[in-house]
């Protein structure tokens, strides 16, 4: 069983902005697959059991707040049977220029607090992780609140088409393994 989590934050507050695009990444794949995110107990998270590319895999949304995401994700695992090698982790990247999206197959959290969390409850840094780019605050600018804001009508187009292509990074993981993923990606 493959885990696809999707980090953000849960509440309409926070729904359209750049710290949840992980969520709009699965909430896609989710679309395309005709299926819905319901409640699974005993996992602090919403879940969309779908069949992509002929595997089963969960689509999963955690429902705590992003800096506490990590014991989400081991109930997640716990719950599927998976290990760390069945999960896939899709996160915002403000180290990436807005709309660009990375695939790697383990690494460091890069600082930050949903990757760290995940870490921490994991014990390991060996997972995939897809990130996609929200770019950084204006010099000067405040990350928390950049994070936390709703992306400019004039950043949308590129933002959708990063949530369309990391949901196609998933779907090749899924399929054809991390390597291709990141040979498709990572050009």
């Amino acid at each position: 069983m493959q885990v696809v989590v999707g980090l953000g934050n849960p509440g309409r507050r926070y729904c359209n902005t750049r710290h949840n695009v992980g969520f709009a990444v699965v909430e896609r794949l989710a679309e395309q697959c005709g299926r819905r995110f319901r409640r699974k107990w005993g996992t602090q998270s919403l879940v969309a059991a779908v069949v992509l590319e002929g595997k089963r895999v969960w689509l999963c949304k955690p429902t705590c707040f992003m800096n506490r995401s990590g014991a989400a994700v081991r109930a997640l695992l716990r719950k599927a049977g998976a290990g760390s090698d069945g999960l896939v982790v899709v996160v915002d990247d403000a180290d990436l220029p807005l709309g660009r999206v990375r695939v790697r197959p383990r690494g460091g959290s890069g600082g930050h607090n949903g990757l760290k969390s995940v870490i921490a409850e994991l014990g390991t840094e060996d997972f995939i992780r897809v990130r996609v780019g929200i770019g950084r605050p204006p010099a000067g600018g405040d990350m928390v609140e950049y994070v936390l804001s709703d992306f400019r009508p004039e950043e949308r187009k590129r933002v959708d088409e990063a949530v369309a292509l990391a949901a196609e990074a998933v779907k090749r993981i899924v399929a054809e393994g991390v390597e291709s993923a990141m040979n498709y990606i990572n050009r």
